[in-house]
């Protein structure tokens, strides 16, 4: 427990760092300085925030922290990467607000990264 904490951590840190280093990157900065939001979250260790990304999207909680509104069909695009339970869960929530998952041949509202194989 201790050593995925820690690794959960340096991971979170990272991604701070690596949000950091674009919004002051010289080209990059001015185009998304105000438009990056990054809401990193664990659903174990204490954290500022903490849950299920799932119910963090369902109960508007991820919204309302980032001072946004829902997502919206007409304006947001989405990648999807994760567990395959989490994008199973994630591709029916979407599909179920009208998102159409898009594919190398056809855009869509959301895409999944198909990294992890179950075997």
């Amino acid at each position: 427990m201790l050593a995925h904490g820690c690794r959960q951590v340096s991971e979170l840190a990272y991604g701070e760092h690596v949000v950091e280093g674009l919004r002051n990157h010289e080209f990059f900065g001015p185009l998304i300085r105000d438009k990056l939001v990054y809401y990193p979250t664990v659903t174990r260790e204490p954290f500022r925030n903490r849950g299920r990304v799932t119910d963090l999207i369902a109960s508007n909680q991820l919204f309302d922290d980032i001072e946004q509104s829902g997502l919206d069909i007409e304006t947001d695009r989405i990648m999807l990467c994760g567990s395959p339970a989490m994008l199973e869960e994630l591709q029916a929530m979407f599909s179920a607000r009208g998102f159409v998952e898009g594919n190398h041949s056809e855009p869509g509202h959301f895409v999944i990264e198909k990294a992890f194989v179950e075997r």
